[in-house]
């Protein structure tokens, strides 16, 4: 799959609230930082990523995330979103950056 297809597949898994099918996407280990801070938001443990979500989508059933734009460089693909239904809060607008591998998301950093 090409990283463009990886990052749409996590996005349909992250909107139909799959757990599992979302995880499939990521690398185990896969760590999630603040952009530009370079805070960590998820460590290198695939655990505590696996509990991030599965918090937040129980939290939010009507969790939805809709592209508004993209860039792709090489195995960089970077979305704007916006998101609706996240933990009972109107609209956001997200920015994602994912680093994909030849198979998975090996890293994720989230504008703030």
């Amino acid at each position: 799959m090409s990283p463009e297809e990886i990052v749409d597949g996590q996005l349909a898994a992250y909107n139909a609230g799959d757990l599992e099918k979302f995880l499939s996407y990521y690398a185990e280990d896969v760590p999630v930082y603040a952009f530009p801070s370079g805070e960590i938001l998820t460590d290198r443990s695939g655990p505590a990523f696996r509990e991030r979500y599965a918090k937040l989508f129980a939290a939010s059933p009507e969790l939805h995330a809709e592209l508004v734009s993209r860039v792709t460089q090489g195995r960089i693909v970077i979305d704007q979103e916006r998101v609706t239904g996240f933990m009972g809060d109107e609209e956001r607008t997200a920015v994602a950056l994912y680093e994909v591998g030849a198979q998975r998301i090996e890293r994720v950093w989230f504008a703030t």
